[in-house]
């Protein structure tokens, strides 16, 4: 995109960037729809209302040490872990309450439902929390846990480690998990949308699914570098990756991804995609390169939105509000901003 300028960015025209210093692990919208906040490496969280100049955010001192992960509590504001140790909950309006605490070991991945579930992996071990904050269950695992989701009903938690992953029931009385094997380390983990699938990025540069009807395997592979980032479309028809200079996107309809090739977006700068975000209601993908450009998709034409322009450092996060109408987007060195594109 070299012949683009800086004013063809909508990020110039419908959005504000401010560097916070520290890498972006998570940006969250608020599930209240008023709220979005950055989660950084240096244990901060910064909000800003949604719709709000950057001058208006604020920052909160939230972990003793790094956010590990966050992600949209149950209700409102943002659920994080930090490598102090600590599951907490910053409101919208910036307090926060320690949900749990696990000594000096580290909180890796949290995952919570709007139904009042949420997750917390620590070590080799899933705790799983109601929305008061009270553990519910110790869902033990072979080895460290290198991801966690939640399926779209809050019925099922999954569980990536070394092995494959372990498929756990809420509210089953008696906890022993569906385990799902392929040799090999597993890290970031979805379940489609309609919860028929779940898939894992891999160690290698390569992503593994299971059919959960039948346990059929479902390799993805052929990328230059690791994949680190996954998403759903909305439908669960196209499967958004990161890892190779365009954006992939694996077909999750029509028998596939097995025997169909990929789709590929916006490639050609010979910069690798770094993180991908589906929009929440229709088929186009925000991706973010490791130059820190920041482009939409659209899935059946191909056309490309210049969103940000790059700043020489890579995408960490992407992430859509409910109605999808804001983009937000953080880098590796903490430039983190937010583009409106509601109609004006």
């Amino acid at each position: 995109m070299a012949e683009v300028t800086e004013a063809d960015f909508l990020l110039a025209s419908r959005g504000v960037a401010r560097d916070l210093g520290a890498w972006a692990v998570a940006a969250v919208f608020g599930r209240e729809g008023r709220s979005l906040s950055f989660a950084l490496a240096d244990g901060t969280v910064h909000i800003m209302p949604v719709g709000a100049p950057a001058a208006d955010w604020q920052r909160v001192e939230a972990h003793d040490g790094a956010v590990l992960s966050a992600v949209a509590d149950c209700r409102a504001g943002v659920l994080s872990g930090g490598d102090d140790g600590r599951l907490v909950q910053v409101t919208p309006d910036g307090v926060v309450a320690e949900v749990a605490r696990f000594g000096s070991k580290w909180v890796d991945h949290v995952a919570a439902h709007e139904g009042g579930v949420r997750a917390a992996s620590v070590g080799k071990v899933v705790h799983v929390l109601d929305g008061a904050g009270q553990i519910l269950k110790a869902l033990p695992h072979p080895t460290t846990v290198g991801g966690i989701a939640i399926d779209a009903k809050g019925k099922r938690i999954a569980a990536s480690h070394y092995g494959g992953a372990s498929l756990w029931f809420v509210g089953s009385k008696e906890d022993k998990p569906k385990v799902l094997e392929w040799k090999g380390s597993h890290h970031a983990i979805l379940f489609s949308p309609d919860g028929t699938h779940v898939v894992t990025a891999m160690q290698e540069p390569a992503l593994h699914g299971w059919r959960l009807a039948d346990g059929q395997h479902m390799r993805m592979s052929g990328y230059p570098g690791k994949t680190r980032s996954i998403h759903f479309s909305s439908r669960g028809r196209w499967l958004a990756t990161s890892g190779a200079e365009s954006v992939v996107l694996w077909p999750f309809f029509g028998g596939g991804p097995m025997g169909k090739a990929p789709t590929e977006l916006a490639g050609g700068d010979e910069v690798l995609c770094s993180a991908v975000a589906c929009h929440p209601q229709h088929e186009v993908v925000a991706a973010g390169f490791g130059d820190g450009l920041v482009l939409m998709a659209e899935v059946a034409s191909g056309k490309v939105v210049p969103v940000a322009p790059p700043k020489g450092s890579a995408v960490s996060t992407l992430a859509w509000n409910a109605a999808g109408t804001h983009l937000a987007f953080g880098t590796e060195a903490g430039l983190c901003g937010v583009v409106d594109l509601s109609k004006r």
